[in-house]
């Protein structure tokens, strides 16, 4: 998958494209399955897929101060469009001079004029252009004056939910990580690196990690049955998200300790991915740190059950 970073890093010779544009903001399973449409009609036709995005979040430049934390961060974000098989992503720069582009002058000169879209796919709720005074509707409109076509798709409902960015957000914020699953098509994760100042040396001898400040999205304070990739190799793990009351000072921090661990490289650049399969309990401030080793003992026991279940290793 190709990534532009601006309107005019569109290649010239792609004479015409197949897109959807939209916040992507999780990559959720209704992204994925206008993706999927966006990319399938592309290849039939011979036009190219492109799926447009915006860095930052708008609510980030128009309300800062209620705008959501983040399912997945750009990089993130970046990654699972890749996944799709969308030729490209086009990353476009929100801010205040851009969010005046009124609904008309994006349909006319983003849309068809620079990206040369003869198709553009949306969720049913899409809104775009000056105070989000565009909608479907609008954009039907706008298709059939400066030529190319609309496809509207309805909400996706999955086991009851609705397939939506803000739904999975409020389902991590409660700790709901086995629901959030099904509505991403994958586990939720957080990718950051080690935290600094740990002492790492060549070769790092203990099985916890703990991950360098993160100011995205977040699953509630409790303990995790999780997979943590680090660098290439996963492991089964059990991570702790909040404070860690049994310790004086307390702070907030993401703690993953490794199931099935061997001495690895581990330096402060290595990235860190953590996947969230199921809460286990909240956390707890313990009398002393051997109450807290017992419990932990228990939290591993759970997690290496969930595993041996999830692997088929149990009759």
């Amino acid at each position: 998958m190709r990534v532009f970073r601006h309107l005019d890093e569109v290649p010239a010779d792609w004479t015409s494209t197949i897109a959807s544009i939209g916040n992507f903001d999780g990559v959720h399973c209704g992204h994925q399955h206008v993706l999927s449409s966006v990319v399938s009609r592309a290849r039939h036709s011979g036009a190219k897929s492109i799926a447009v995005t915006f860095d930052p979040h708008p609510l980030r430049v128009l309300r800062p101060s209620t705008a959501p934390l983040l399912i997945t961060p750009l990089d993130q974000k970046l990654a699972n469009l890749d996944k799709t098989g969308v030729d490209a992503a086009l990353v476009i720069t929100f801010d205040k001079q851009f969010s005046t582009t009124s609904p008309r002058d994006f349909a006319k000169e983003i849309i068809r004029r620079k990206m040369r879209a003869k198709e553009v796919h949306e969720g049913a709720n899409f809104h775009f252009g000056h105070r989000a005074e565009g909608d479907c509707e609008k954009l039907k409109q706008f298709g059939k004056e400066f030529g190319f076509e609309v496809f509207v798709y309805p909400e996706m409902r999955l086991r009851g939910e609705p397939v939506s960015s803000s739904r999975i957000r409020q389902l991590v914020i409660d700790g709901e990580v086995r629901k959030t699953r099904h509505l991403l098509g994958r586990p939720f994760s957080i990718v950051n690196s080690p935290a600094k100042g740990r002492g790492y040396g060549s070769r790092y001898t203990v099985p916890t990690i703990n991950l360098a400040p993160y100011s995205e999205l977040v699953p509630r304070n409790g303990v995790y049955v999780t997979c943590t990739r680090v660098a290439r190799e996963t492991f089964e793990s059990v991570t702790n998200v909040g404070t860690r009351p049994t310790f004086t000072g307390e702070s907030f921090a993401i703690e993953t300790h490794l199931l099935n661990f061997h001495p690895l490289d581990l330096d402060e650049s290595t990235e860190v991915e953590i996947s969230f399969l199921k809460w286990l309990r909240p956390e707890i401030k313990w009398p002393n740190a051997e109450s807290l080793r017992e419990q932990i003992g228990k939290d591993v026991k759970k997690a290496k059950r969930f595993f041996a279940l999830h692997n088929g290793l149990l009759v």
